[in-house]
């Protein structure tokens, strides 16, 4: 069974659920090390999502909507549930 933990500091394993449980022989643990969410400085990230919005609303792409609230409700739409059906 694979279970995800997270956390490693130097050569200690911090475990971010419940510890597994052990006996008194080792367990054996794969660590897979992921690139730093953080590299890319919060000015860089801000500036990037401001820009992904902006191409967003030049696109116009909701402008065929003329009612957002009929839209919403036909697009909501109760289904039949599997095995719920009378």
């Amino acid at each position: 069974m694979q279970r995800i933990y997270t956390i490693l500091k130097g050569n200690i394993l911090e475990w971010t659920r419940e510890v597994p449980k052990q006996s008194d022989r080792p367990v054996r643990v794969y660590v897979t090390l992921q690139a730093d969410r953080s590299s890319l400085s919060a000015e860089f990230r801000r500036q990037k999502t401001v820009e992904i919005l902006e191409k967003i609303a030049a696109s116009n792409v909701c402008a065929d909507i003329s009612d957002p609230m009929k839209w919403q409700r036909e697009l909501r739409q109760d289904r039949p549930l599997p095995s719920r059906d009378k």
